[in-house]
């Protein structure tokens, strides 16, 4: 084989593995390329399929992956891309501030506010716990927020004090004994629980605040009339009206042929 013909080989050789090569990079920067250029360093392909992402304990800068600067007092989050403060200590700015819990308080597991709660018996005012104020019929709340006193069962907040629900007759106490509702049968009217009329073939409802008619007949202003069911029809399936048999259309108050 003459000289020329060798080199003429070595270099169609020298093109095909450099298409070769060419063909596996693209296929490389495929799955690593965020639209931005190739995968930086302290990175790694995405978990999540196609572009990449930056390793723990790094993050996201433009197109690059720059180290999470963790401050005293700091930590590495679960997923290594952010930092979050020791307990007792909260975020400011780019620093973990140490919690300074007032007197009557006690420090919180949150990472937002003020990172400190009241004790039971006292509440938040500005920066510190002042002793609540009880008033007659009432306890001390779990709150560190609001007044810190809820009013007794059958009792209600008025003010700075806790007023008597006054439960009429035929009426009892919510769960929350703070209010009053009417006994079945019964309908609240003002300050009193009044009996609901229920007409002649009519029945309480299940919620027993209303009243419906028995199966056959039907509601006209407060009493039960009986239905009118004509030949070839039937009472539907709510039992206060009626539909026409197959083969029959509704006319009126009959059922024509169809």
């Amino acid at each position: 084989m003459s000289g020329d013909r060798v080199a003429t080989s070595w270099q169609r050789l020298a093109k095909l593995l450099f298409f070769a090569v060419s063909l596996a990079a693209s296929a490389g920067i495929a799955l690593a390329d965020t639209g931005t250029g190739l995968m930086p360093s302290h990175a790694q392909a995405s978990s999540y399929g196609g572009g990449w992402e930056c390793s723990r304990g790094f993050h996201q800068v433009g197109a690059a992956c720059a180290a999470i600067d963790v401050p005293a007092h700091g930590y590495l989050s679960a997923y290594g891309s952010s930092w979050d403060c020791d307990r007792g200590y909260l975020k400011n700015d780019k620093q973990c501030v140490a919690i300074k819990v007032p007197a009557n308080a006690y420090a919180d597991d949150s990472s937002v506010g003020k990172g400190w709660l009241c004790n039971r018996g006292y509440r938040a005012v500005s920066e510190g716990c002042a002793r609540a104020v009880i008033p007659a019929n009432a306890f001390s709340a779990d709150s560190s927020y609001g007044s810190g006193w809820e009013c007794n069962r059958g009792y209600r907040a008025s003010g700075d004090g806790c007023v008597a629900v006054k439960v009429p007759a035929n009426g009892y106490l919510v769960r929350l004994g703070d209010d009053w509702r009417c006994e079945r049968g019964f309908v609240k009217h003002g300050d009193s629980c009044e009996p609901i009329p229920v007409p002649k073939n009519g029945y309480l409802d299940s919620t027993g605040n209303d009243w419906k008619c028995e199966r056959g007949f039907k509601q006209e202003n407060s009493a039960c009339t009986a239905l009118n069911v004509p030949a070839n029809a039937y009472i539907d399936y709510s039992g206060n009206g009626w539909h026409c048999e197959d083969g029959f259309r509704r006319q009126g108050a009959l059922c024509a042929v169809n």
